[in-house]
């Protein structure tokens, strides 16, 4: 009507309280013609329409196969950033089933309430802030005998591409009474998790010893632990195993990076007030296989255990060319 009397977009943007360019949007989009003015009727036809249109689905509605895929791989552990970098290499030629890990996380935050979403969300790594140490206000600095420091470490060991460094730890059970050992190599992020008989000095020695003796002795050269004082025993490892062991500062799980991170990987396995004594070494094996095959961005999404199996291949081709 106000248009038929010719009236300027402006003075109907005023007369009925809307912006300007809301108006001007609203002749341009639904003026059918240039010679044929705005019809109030068909515009309103043309939005009904254009509401009751179907949306295009979502490549992670529920029912799709993608989803199941998606499901199946945070079911194992996955993080939605390894699982859209998988997809793009499972189906590079096929985009309509790549989906970014914003996506993956939007999918599952979307989902209805029910014992479906809890178990998937379950599935992430949760944040659990800042780590505490295991024995507060306890300085345990010069408490370990013939303690080298991380200081003293080849220099070579810094840049990751020499194979054979590990780096070690505890992870504790329920009222710090059985605990597993975790060992994780620099270069390939392969993890040994290690059965623990309590959380004595002797029990490590035994439990890591026992593993690192299944490794080739030219990939178990150095191991770098915390000053926690299950290592009290730190020589005896050396003397059976012959690798040299190097202990980080206090309060410093920067310089044992890889081996931090796969610790708060492991609690998704091994949550905290768990007993850890149940577990036998063959469901640990299984453990740490399940995140040995996990792609990983700093391996450019190969796998721990790919990149162990290439430098195994080299050590027994060549054993010189891994000292």
């Amino acid at each position: 009507m106000l248009m038929k009397a010719h009236h300027s977009i402006r003075t109907i943007a005023r007369q009925l309280g809307r912006a300007p360019s809301t108006i001007s949007r609203e002749l341009a989009r639904h003026t059918v013609r240039p010679d044929k003015p705005y019809d109030a009727s068909l515009a309103g036809y043309r939005a009904r329409l254009a509401r009751h249109r179907s949306r295009r689905r979502s490549k992670l509605h529920p029912d799709s196969e993608l989803f199941e895929l998606v499901v199946y791989l945070l079911r194992k552990y996955w993080s939605p950033q390894q699982i859209a970098s998988t997809l793009k290499a499972m189906f590079p030629d096929d985009t309509d089933r790549w989906v970014s890990h914003e996506a993956i996380y939007n999918a599952l935050y979307v989902m209805p309430r029910g014992s479906l979403k809890k178990e998937l969300i379950a599935c992430l790594r949760q944040g659990n802030g800042k780590r505490r140490p295991r024995s507060r206000g306890t300085d345990r600095r010069q408490q370990i005998p013939d303690l080298v420091s991380i200081h003293l470490r080849p220099p070579e060991i810094e840049d990751r591409l020499m194979p054979g460094h590990w780096e070690g730890d505890l992870i504790i059970g329920a009222n710090n009474r059985s605990a597993v050992g975790t060992l994780v190599e620099r270069t390939t992020r392969l993890v040994i998790l290690a059965k623990v008989d309590g959380t004595t000095a002797t029990a490590a020695a035994v439990g890591f010893s026992d593993k690192l003796n299944q490794v080739p002795r030219s990939l178990r050269l150095t191991m770098t632990y915390d000053q926690g004082r299950e290592m009290m025993k730190h020589a005896e490892i050396t003397q059976k195993t012959g690798t040299a062991i190097y202990f980080a500062d206090p309060h410093s799980p920067w310089q044992r990076g890889s081996n931090e991170n796969t610790n708060g990987l492991l609690r998704q396995y091994l949550p905290k007030g768990t007993d850890l004594s149940v577990y036998s070494q063959e469901e640990l094996d299984e453990i740490a296989d399940s995140l040995n095959t996990r792609p990983r961005k700093t391996l450019d999404w190969r796998t721990p255990l790919e990149v162990y199996a290439e430098v195994l291949k080299k050590s027994v081709a060549d054993p010189n060319t891994i000292q």
